[in-house]
């Protein structure tokens, strides 16, 4: 069948997507993480609850499942020579990703919230307008301690400076084009929406602020 090699790029990046990285490490430290602080299965929830160092891991293996996925699909020889629709193909990875991470197959179509897994898979599309995206998100989170607002900010920034450093600074053979531009930009915006409930609380003031291991925390957005 013509297509049967799109569906398995789909599918297996849904799979890889799925892979609960953060409930894997709840397990190997004796708990199930969906009954401790936020309930989320990503590394923010990870970090509060389990330590720093399982933290970071967790932030490390839910941005590399999005990641190197991505960048398989780009740089793999049999999909850019024998595929058609090659410039779309890398989109449908990063879509399949995120869907797996956020709504992962092993457990019962639950997960995170994506930022970190968006953020490994729009690294390998897109790397000009992460790096900075992360300094942002840095920035922010160290002067407001809110890993929400942090969040926010830095998806939020990703498609302005992925638009303005295609315009003014890459030469026209490594530009992104309109396609990847339109799609990193409804991604954050959807990957926003997601965090609506973080956001009213924000405006509330009833957002928690970060303050390590142990703390009691609503449900809390950022690297998840």
């Amino acid at each position: 069948m013509a297509y049967t090699p799109h569906l398995a790029v789909v599918v297996c990046c849904y799979a890889v997507g799925g892979i609960p990285f953060g409930y894997i490490i709840g397990r190997l430290t004796g708990i199930d993480i969906r009954a401790h602080g936020s309930g989320n299965v990503g590394a923010t929830n990870i970090l509060r609850t389990c330590g720093k160092k399982w933290g970071y891991l967790c932030f490390l293996l839910d941005s590399g499942k999005g990641f190197v996925p991505v960048i398989l699909v780009q740089s793999t020889v049999a999909v850019q020579e024998t595929l058609p629709y090659t410039d779309f193909m890398a989109i449908a990875a990063v879509v399949s990703v995120i869907s797996g991470h956020i709504w992962s197959p092993f457990l019962k179509f639950h997960g995170g919230k994506g930022v970190a897994t968006a953020a490994g898979a729009v690294m390998a599309l897109a790397p000009h307008a992460i790096l900075p995206a992360l300094v942002l998100w840095y920035v922010v989170f160290a002067i407001s301690r809110y890993v929400s607002l942090a969040s926010i900010a830095a998806v939020g920034a990703a498609p302005v400076l992925a638009i303005a450093i295609d315009c003014f600074v890459l030469p026209p053979e490594r530009q992104l084009g309109r396609p990847n531009l339109v799609f990193i930009s409804v991604l954050a915006g959807l990957v926003i929406l997601k965090h609506r409930r973080n956001i009213e609380r924000l405006l509330d003031g009833t957002e928690n602020r970060f303050t390590g291991k142990g703390q009691k925390s609503d449900e809390d957005c950022g690297s998840q």
